[in-house]
């Protein structure tokens, strides 16, 4: 199993930084300098972490390379990770981690190899167990929503010792903090964010954290 204490390791890093500030949000478009307008409002709203998802095409490292340079208050990965040639655009665009909704222990290793933060999906004890044996030590619960905010929470009395937790999938801004209050580490907000009102929850939430 990998060693999971080493103080450099890239997981261990981002969730160290997100129990400073347990929130992402995760931002979709085919191109991601559509994006810069809500990094622009992200970045002045204090966020630190933002994910872009992951969308084949010629001009995606590029672009995801600009947007590193263009907001240094951000750290940004890739999300919907499913495949090794997103790791490897990620790595290439300096994105510093990336999230996938599966878990593949062939993921895991490039990622390793590049150097590279991999946050793999799970859903049930058995993916959870799964993760922990391939030394992960953060891993993203998805879909959260139907599960409950004290799922993960129940899973520790059978399951013994749990890696860190990012809760993702159908959550909204007046969610999070029963979620951190049911033992997760940190809340991945996506699609919820889809009009003004939403914005100001978010901003709301942010100067509670």
């Amino acid at each position: 199993m990998p060693n999971t204490s080493e103080p450099d390791n890239p997981a261990l890093v981002l969730l160290r930084a997100l129990h400073h500030q347990p929130l992402l949000v995760v931002l979709r478009a085919e191109q991601p300098q559509q994006l810069a307008p809500q990094l622009q409002r992200l970045q002045t709203l204090g966020l630190r972490h933002v994910e872009l998802a992951w969308s084949p095409g010629v001009a995606w490292a590029d672009q995801a390379a600009e947007l590193v340079a263009r907001f240094p208050g951000l750290s940004l990965g890739v999300a919907s990770v499913c495949e090794p040639v997103a790791l490897e655009v990620a790595a290439a665009a300096g994105l510093r981690y990336a999230v996938s909704p599966v878990l593949d222990s062939a993921l895991i290793l490039r990622a390793r190899q590049l150097g590279l933060a991999l946050v793999p999906g799970v859903m049930t004890p058995s993916e959870v167990h799964q993760a922990r044996q391939l030394g992960c030590p953060l891993l993203k619960l998805f879909p959260a929503a139907p599960l409950g905010p004290g799922y993960w929470r129940s899973l520790r009395q059978p399951l013994g010792g749990l890696p860190g937790c990012i809760a993702a999938g159908g959550l909204g801004p007046d969610q999070v903090e029963a979620w951190l209050a049911g033992g997760v580490d940190a809340v991945a907000l996506g699609g919820s964010l889809q009009d003004e009102a939403a914005w100001q929850a978010l901003a709301a939430l942010l100067q509670r954290l």
